[in-house]
This record gives structure tokens, C-alpha cells and sequence, in this order.
């Protein structure tokens, strides 16, 4: 499965972070998403609330057995173990975490899943790597800017890094041409206002919009 995965994260590029959204409107964002062309889909755990991570993981469990074949579906924000554990009987497939927790990291990898954790310095980043990330998330990315990862990418161009924080149509492109392998994409995409207001064809519309810019990309890369 996590080679699959893997491979399933280099081609689509966008993943949709998921947050703060109650577990029972997770399937209709899920839906407006992938028909705006988005493949893969963060629910984050809210850490100031760790009696709601047991319906975070019902929602991950529910929208991954309503999309399986369709859409991966992954966990952010873990921070420990219990978590990484919890997503898998959910049947999420990726692990996403603000910072390099080795524990996390490696309980991801035991459980067959896919790591990504978060870094910002290239010790952080190689060190991410050295315990055996799959993918090192760069964050916050439009804080650093571009130029910042081109200058990560030339010395660590064996790392995959995907960028996330601040993420959209307008920037994604920049990102890709220095270097990023992907990104992250939450309020710029999964919008808690629009998701309140059950504005779902908004939701679409962002989705078709950061995907066309990333095809976009890809069609000057191969060209």
C-alpha cells in the first residue's frame, strides 16, 4: 500500500487539509473537493480537544470507505503514536504532523502508512528524512517563500519536500518550479466559512482552480 501511496501523492500533488470541520460534514467537503479534481484529503485531530479525535477517526474511516479507489485519506496534526494507530484502524493511509516526532514517524512506517512530517530548517528536514519520512512537509511555506526551497532543494534534492501553509492557485506553480513535489492546502481551499455556510460549489470551484494550476505546471515541465 504505502509504495501505491506514494506514488498516488507525486502524480495528484494537491492534498486538501481538512480542519477544524465537524466529522459529520467531512463526505459532503469530500465530495465538493473531488469534483473540483482533488485526489487526496487531510481530516486533522484537534489537539486542544482529544475527546474529539475518536469522531476525527470516524470521519476518516467513513469518507475513505465512501471514496476508497477515488481519494486517499490521511490524518494531520498527529503528534503521537496513539494517533498514527488510530488513523490506521480508520483505514487513512497517510500521516501528516506539524513538527519531526521519531516515534510518529516510525509507527507510521511499521504500520505500512506514509510519513510526512513537518520541518522548516534543513537540519529538521534531513533529519525528518534519516528517520525515515516519505515526504518532509515544508511549513510554513509562503512564509519562507520559493527562493527559500530552492535553496533547501539544491543541497537536498534527495528529499521529497511538499510545501503547506499559504498554499493557492496563484503561488503553487512557484513552489513546484522550486522544487516542491506537492502541497497542502487548507483555508485556501477547505474554507471553515464556506463549510459553515454549506457553500460547497465555492469549495469546487477552489479545487478546480489549485488543480488546472498544477496541470498547468506539469504540461510546461514535460513540454
Amino acid at each position: 500500500m504505502r509504495k501505491g501511496v506514494i506514488e498516488w501523492v507525486t502524480r495528484e500533488k494537491a492534498v486538501a487539509i481538512v480542519r477544524g470541520a465537524e466529522s459529520t460534514v467531512c463526505p459532503q467537503i469530500a465530495n465538493a473537493l473531488y469534483a473540483g479534481g482533488i485526489r487526496l484529503m487531510e481530516i486533522t485531530y484537534d489537539q486542544r480537544a482529544p475527546e474529539s479525535w475518536k469522531d476525527t477517526a470516524a470521519a476518516i474511516r467513513q469518507v475513505a470507505r465512501q471514496f476508497e479507489g477515488r481519494m486517499l485519506i490521511g490524518a494531520g496534526t498527529v503528534t503521537e503514536p496513539a494517533l498514527v494507530y488510530l488513523t490506521h484502524q480508520a483505514g487513512g493511509c497517510f500521516i501528516i504532523s506539524p513538527d519531526t516526532n521519531e516515534a510518529v514517524i516510525h509507527r507510521t512506517r511499521e504500520l505500512g502508512m506514509v510519513s510526512m512530517p513537518g520541518a522548516m530548517t534543513p537540519t529538521e528536514i534531513l533529519a525528518a528524512h534519516r528517520a525515515g519520512a516519505d515526504f518532509v512537509k515544508l511549513f510554513p511555506a509562503a512564509g519562507l517563500g520559493p527562493a527559500y526551497l530552492r535553496a533547501v532543494c539544491a543541497p537536498l534534492s534527495q528529499v521529497k519536500i511538499m510545501v503547506v501553509g499559504g498554499i493557492d492557485e496563484d503561488n503553487v506553480s512557484a513552489f513546484l518550479e522550486a522544487g516542491a513535489v506537492g502541497a497542502g492546502v487548507g483555508g485556501n481551499l477547505a474554507n471553515r466559512q464556506w463549510i459553515q455556510d454549506g457553500a460547497w460549489d465555492r469549495i469546487t470551484q477552489a479545487a478546480q482552480l489549485l488543480t488546472s494550476a498544477i496541470q498547468q505546471n506539469q504540461k510546461v515541465v514535460t513540454n
